[in-house]
């Protein structure tokens, strides 16, 4: 049995810090930040933060029946589950393959069952234990030595300047290949890729991390160890909760740089609200959304609670749109998730066919980018976010990768396509400096 023990904190910026560095010592271990957005996101009050470490039961596998082995462990614990989902995953829900270069490495699925969760909201720090005694893990926390992680791999200089996997002129040539098909009818609309990179570098992920939510404060942010690789993301997008019957997904479709001046961040918000290429891509996978929900919700409850909403962070104003529905009975959360997925804010519409061409097009395998990032309950409810604007390290290798894209309708102008990658790249790119 999992006991919980609350603590009235103070400065709240220090304990988060104290998470985010406690967490990423553990192996695995995990750091979610919302950045104070938790009230913005349909459903009640939620967590500030949560970070889980120590290791009582670890999942780690490939395509082929990691959905179902998911299914089990979380039957199994019915506890806490921190983990992720790669976009390779696809390779199980559909008949598709990845066949493309990937130097990171994260394995297509990884769970585990940690020893203690810590979690901060409404000002309290809240820590769920299964052994142990609760003074020594509060004061560990308080205590704790930030270095840890930098002496154990022994983090060094090197370059961090990405390169693009694919130079300018071939992602337009792309794009306009994309654009045929949608003229021949083979699908509507398609998200395309690309990658930035760095060989032989030595990164503490740590502080990159930090720099990087900074710069975004967005809210579904996280940072992951898995043994050797790492995870540093400022993601702003909810793939899919789960709260009690209630699913929510709020997919992104359209973005903007922000303006320097509260006037002309007006003007940009107004374009981007009434831009009929934007509003078409977003309604697109509204859609698909609601299709995907659907298979595994009542009848008649799948409603879009925003359409086209438009949604200001640090760095970029985003069109946000937020579906929901009512979870039939019956059905587990694992099978709730896993026909959702892979989400259709990165793949395009038609679903397959979209995959089908993105292998065909993009030069990268996407890995863990654009696969999804989150945690189970011990109620069953789940929250995972849309693994984006991040950047991905392999400590062992020295490889970097930042993946960034956007959808490609009839309507795209490939310079546009290519310049709007650019403003997604470079949050990762200053946190990189």
């Amino acid at each position: 049995m999992r006991q919980r023990a609350v603590f009235s904190i103070e400065n709240l910026p220090l304990w988060k810090a104290r998470l985010l560095h406690w967490s990423a010592a553990q192996d695995p271990g995990i750091y979610l930040d919302s950045n104070g957005h938790q009230g913005n996101r349909l459903a009640e009050k939620g967590w500030e933060c949560l970070a889980a470490g120590g290791t009582i039961r670890i999942l780690e596998c490939a395509a082929g029946n990691a959905f179902g082995q998911l299914k089990s462990l979380q039957s199994d614990t019915q506890d806490w589950l921190f983990g992720f989902l790669s976009y390779d995953l696809k390779n199980e829900t559909e008949r598709l393959k990845s066949q493309h270069f990937d130097g990171i490495g994260f394995p297509d699925l990884g769970f585990f069952q940690p020893e203690i969760v810590a979690g901060i909201r409404d000002g309290y720090l809240e820590i769920f234990f299964k052994k142990g005694d609760i003074k020594t893990i509060f004061d560990h926390f308080k205590t704790f030595d930030k270095n840890v992680l930098k002496n154990k791999f022994n983090i060094k200089g090197g370059s961090h300047i990405l390169k693009p996997r694919v130079n300018r002129d071939d992602y337009l040539k792309i794009v306009q290949h994309i654009r045929d098909h949608i003229v021949e009818g083979d699908l509507y609309e398609m998200n395309l890729c690309q990658e930035f990179f760095a060989e032989k570098t030595g990164l503490d992920p740590v502080a990159v991390f930090e720099r990087l939510n900074l710069i975004g404060l967005a809210p579904a942010s996280a940072f992951l160890r898995w043994h050797e690789r790492f995870l540093m993301s400022a993601s702003p997008e909810r793939f899919l909760q789960k709260r009690g019957d209630r699913l929510v997904s709020q997919p992104i479709k359209g973005t903007r740089r922000r303006g320097a001046t509260l006037e002309e961040d007006a003007v940009i918000r107004t374009e981007l609200a009434s831009n009929e290429k934007d509003r078409a891509e977003n309604v697109m996978i509204v859609d698909l959304v609601r299709n995907d929900l659907a298979r595994n919700c009542l009848p008649g409850s799948i409603q879009v609670d925003e359409l086209f909403g438009i949604h200001t962070f640090e760095t970029v104003h985003q069109m946000i749109s937020t579906v929901s529905g009512a979870l039939n009975p019956g059905v587990h959360p694992v099978d709730a998730l896993r026909d959702a997925f892979p989400m259709g804010s990165m793949t395009g519409a038609p679903k397959v066919m979209a995959m089908q061409l993105i292998e065909q097009y993009e030069q990268t395998r996407r890995g863990l980018y654009s696969g999804a990032v989150g945690y189970f309950d011990p109620e069953g409810n789940f929250d995972f976010n849309v693994v984006i604007r991040s950047i991905l390290y392999n400590a062992a290798t020295g490889y970097v990768s930042a993946q960034v894209g956007g959808a490609i309708v009839y309507d795209s102008e490939p310079e546009a396509e290519y310049e709007e990658c650019l403003v997604k790249l470079s949050a990762m790119r200053s946190a990189l400096h």
